[in-house]
């Protein structure tokens, strides 16, 4: 039998004697809860600072930003601005940081948490900047962001996270802002490019039919210059095939030169020599049919990464032993890393003399894919302590199983790597390598959705990424000043 919910309902009491009373309780009454109330006024003004936890992290980020970052170099360079007044500096970098150390990175998402998120409300003190604003701002101050590095990479010397024992150099491939479906190969640009052509002038010629007609009909004074919007698309789309054509040829051109200037110098050629065969080899060069081109972000290249083939780069980083703090990152768009190796060495001594840290890596530890008789020659040559591994013995190499005995005077120097490689502290080193660096990539591109880049460009990802490793280095920072993960809400 159903039962009005407007009625009383009873409820049985037991009584200190052990006898069970009723009582009559209204609908609604039987508990007491804490007041609440959505329309009620703040009798004073709320304060923000109230709403985020001591310890939250967006803190930590504030009193770095505040008390230990030199930022001189990002307001000199609004001396001569003109213009409306601009957004404080400081405010936009604590944004930038902290939304890039908790995986936001769409300048969209930021304005949309500085409304909705206390912790961005907080850093922001309630101004809530537009996305074209903090999008700018990435942009404007991007190689503000290697001095920023520098003394992020400073701060985790001075609390003891930068051991420079071994440290190791990998590269991983973040995803271009590029599809692959806006790209073209070489084999279908030069047909593409006579069909457009084709199109754009038999536009044009109809274009030129119809505004005689009107000016036999209405006049010479009437306006005929726009161009329609479907001719205008066209002459552009034509505009970047041609660029990407152009591009994908010089660099034939550019490759087959360097490997001719590169064989005339190992046959004893002399510079003239050496030039005129560069040359030769630039103007023969045929680009490979498969060479494509992205019309979206043309730096980009084509690269293999862990779910198949998308247009990337390729970031090369050096990781420190100690507490995986990074020592040098610089990207390019190269797929292969073998070019990198005496560049990165030599960017991460750079970095540790700019941070006053006087020291130098006891041994740089690297895989199969910095192996080169190149790489192998200039270890060998500025008796660097670098452990490269060399991949699979080839037919012909000899490479003893143990690596005891004297080691043979005419051995080449892959073998002699290899034979290091086979020492029992050989081992021993080239076994961290991988718990070293992989764990810093793991890192950002979990927490800090590093994988996938948002602005295009060479230096749009450099841009980028060097913001993913500050906010990394910082994350070490906290968890050894503060205890509390960086990001963690």
């Amino acid at each position: 039998m159903a039962t009005d919910p407007a009625e009383d309902v009873l409820f049985e009491i037991p009584e200190g004697d052990g006898n069970v009373t009723e009582a009559k309780v209204p609908v609604g009454k039987a508990k007491t809860f804490r007041h609440y109330d959505p329309t009620q006024s703040f009798l004073l003004p709320p304060s923000l600072d109230d709403w985020l936890p001591e310890e939250h992290t967006a803190r930590f980020i504030a009193e770095v930003v505040d008390e230990m970052l030199d930022l001189s170099s990002i307001y000199d360079s609004y001396v001569e601005a003109s213009g409306a007044p601009p957004y404080d500096p400081t405010m936009m970098l604590k944004l930038l940081l902290f939304a890039y150390s908790t995986g936001v990175t769409s300048s969209r998402e930021m304005e949309r948490r500085c409304q909705v998120d206390v912790a961005f409300r907080w850093l922001s003190a309630n101004a809530a900047p537009d996305y074209r604003s903090i999008s700018r701002f990435r942009r404007r101050h991007a190689l503000a962001l290697d001095d920023l590095f520098i003394q992020v990479l400073a701060l985790c010397a001075s609390s003891g996270l930068v051991s420079l024992g071994r440290v190791a150099l990998d590269g991983t491939k973040l995803r271009a802002s590029a599809s692959r479906h806006k790209a073209m190969s070489h084999e279908r640009l030069g047909p593409r490019i006579v069909e457009i052509k084709a199109q754009v002038a038999a536009m044009l010629a109809e274009a030129e039919a119809v505004d005689r007609a009107e000016d036999a009909e209405f006049g010479e004074d009437k306006r005929g210059d726009e161009l329609p919007k479907e001719l205008a698309t066209r002459e552009g789309r034509l505009a970047r095939m041609r660029a990407a054509k152009e591009a994908i040829e010089a660099e034939a051109a550019e490759k087959a030169a360097a490997q001719a200037a590169q064989k005339a110098e190992a046959d004893g050629g002399d510079d003239a020599a050496t030039e005129q065969a560069a040359e030769m080899a630039a103007a023969k060069a045929t680009p490979s049919k498969k060479a494509q081109r992205s019309f979206t972000d043309p730096e980009s290249r084509m690269m293999k990464t862990t779910d198949g083939f998308h247009y990337a780069y390729n970031a090369q980083t050096v990781v420190d032993e100690g507490s995986q703090v990074v020592l040098a990152a610089e990207v390019t768009n190269q797929a292969a890393d073998v070019g990198a190796l005496i560049t990165m060495i030599g960017v991460t001594e750079g970095n540790l003399d700019a941070a006053d840290i006087d020291a130098s890596p006891d041994l740089v530890l690297a895989d199969a894919g910095y192996c080169s008789e190149a790489n192998l020659t200039w270890i060998a040559e500025t008796e660097s302590n670098v452990l490269v591994a060399t991949g699979r013995i080839k037919n012909g190499e000899r490479v003893p199983d143990s690596p005891r005995g004297r080691i043979p005077q005419n051995a080449t120097q892959r073998e002699r790597m290899a034979r290091r490689l086979r020492t029992t502290q050989g081992r021993i080193d080239y076994a961290r390598r991988k718990a070293i660096v992989e764990p810093a990539f793991g890192q950002m591109k979990v927490r800090q959705s590093a994988g996938q880049l948002r602005l295009r460009g060479l230096a749009g990802a450099q841009c980028e990424w060097t913001l993913h490793v500050i906010c990394h280095n910082l994350r070490k920072l906290a968890n050894a000043t503060q205890g509390a993960p960086l990001g963690a809400c």
